[in-house]
């Protein structure tokens, strides 16, 4: 739940940002990367899966997060960084989704898995992303971010970015001191 409140930030921002930064027209094919990256490590998924575990695999997904919106904010005007940003996405998104939806396969006994899906599905993108849309909103608005210029994004698009990217960061350290994998 709590790691898709700063995800609603990409899906929602990132490509009026890296449109306004640095793509213009070609925005649509740039973001497209992102599901690129994805088919190419779900592909790897299992490779990584077998040697880091499910425990090494969400943090990986969730710090590829962190990582991502820190370039944004850091690094707003290099079109390689974005790119970089967007292509993570295949991380973000393999290594904790698919890795987290293995792992609820596997624990769920076999009469309630498809509840248990459901209840993950309904708390990351149900509940996680409406709870960062109004955060994203909120912080937005607090910001004073015009997200429709270059201009608007270059006086307040690190503050935007770095929020969700601590925000991450703290998620992340919270699982690895209380997420313990079951065999």
């Amino acid at each position: 739940f709590l790691i898709c409140i700063p995800l609603a930030f990409y899906y929602a921002r990132t490509g009026e940002f890296v449109g306004a930064m640095a793509f213009g027209s070609k925005t649509a094919g740039v973001m497209a990367l992102g599901q690129v990256s994805e088919i190419v490590f779900m592909a790897l998924v299992p490779f990584f899966l077998a040697r880091l575990g499910v425990k090494k695999m969400l943090l990986v997904g969730m710090l590829a997060w962190a990582l991502r919106y820190m370039l944004f904010g850091f690094f707003p005007s290099m079109p390689a960084v974005l790119i970089l940003g967007i292509v993570l996405h295949g991380i973000c998104y393999d290594f904790f989704f698919v890795t987290g939806q293995l792992y609820t396969d596997r624990v769920a006994p076999p009469e309630t898995r498809t509840s248990a899906q459901a209840l993950v599905g309904l708390l990351t993108y149900g509940a996680g992303m409406l709870v960062g849309n109004y955060v994203l909103g909120f912080w937005g608005d607090r910001i004073g971010l015009d997200p429709a210029t270059k201009e608007g994004w270059l006086a307040d698009g690190k503050a935007f970015w770095l929020m969700p990217a601590i925000f991450a960061a703290i998620v992340s350290v919270v699982f690895f001191l209380t997420f313990w994998e079951k065999d």
